[in-house]
């Protein structure tokens, strides 16, 4: 009987494990969608236009043309004084610098910021966890040492600055990419074999 229950269970947690990611990625589309076409309809009601789905393209159009603006100089400066303004505002202040810093991580090419990721023994002996290279400099004595960012789970935006014989550290084999995908989800999907000795 137990085992019956037991089978249940597994099997109803991986259909959950299953529909949420669909589910999440419907709503979200869904959002968008509605939320996209009903922030360009005022736009299209002043010249009598009502096509299903043209307030997307519309919008995606300004967000492109909002790209364009900030990339070249005369636009970044107008955005950065916009930016400074914004960071004085207390509590928009708090919310535009945290989700500033998750875009960034992922838009900003991680690959060219960090040189690869790496295991460590931390925060004590016998426990491991991952750490992205971010330097290497070398003692008096020649020891080389790197400089290491380790990152928190599941926001790799914070986390912690150490340096360590490079000795100390064993290459985990993935990319800085997928060093983050297993920083995010909290392990789950980080490799079945690992090079830990």
């Amino acid at each position: 009987m137990n085992s019956i229950i037991q089978n249940i269970r597994t099997k109803l947690f991986a259909g959950i494990a299953t529909a949420l990611p669909l589910l999440f990625t419907y709503f979200l589309l869904e959002f968008l969608f509605v939320s996209l076409d009903e922030l360009s309809a005022p736009i299209l009601e002043k010249f009598g236009i009502e096509i299903p789905g043209l307030g997307i393209v519309l919008t995606l159009v300004l967000i492109l043309f909002l790209g364009i603006l900030v990339t070249n100089f005369l636009g970044r400066k107008i955005f950065d004084l916009g930016e400074k303004i914004l960071k004085r505002v207390p509590i928009v202040n708090t919310i535009y610098s945290t989700l500033k810093q998750i875009t960034d991580t992922f838009t900003k090419g991680t690959s060219d910021t960090f040189q690869g990721a790496v295991y460590i023994q931390y925060p004590r002996v016998g426990l491991w966890t991952m750490a992205f290279i971010s330097g290497e400099s070398k003692t008096n004595d020649g020891v080389p040492y790197y400089h290491l960012f380790v990152p928190t789970t599941p926001n790799p935006t914070s986390g912690f600055f150490l340096l360590i014989p490079q000795a100390d550290a064993v290459p985990t084999g993935m990319s800085v990419e997928d060093g983050l995908k297993t920083i995010i989800s909290g392990g789950m999907l980080a490799p079945d074999v690992n090079p830990l000795p």
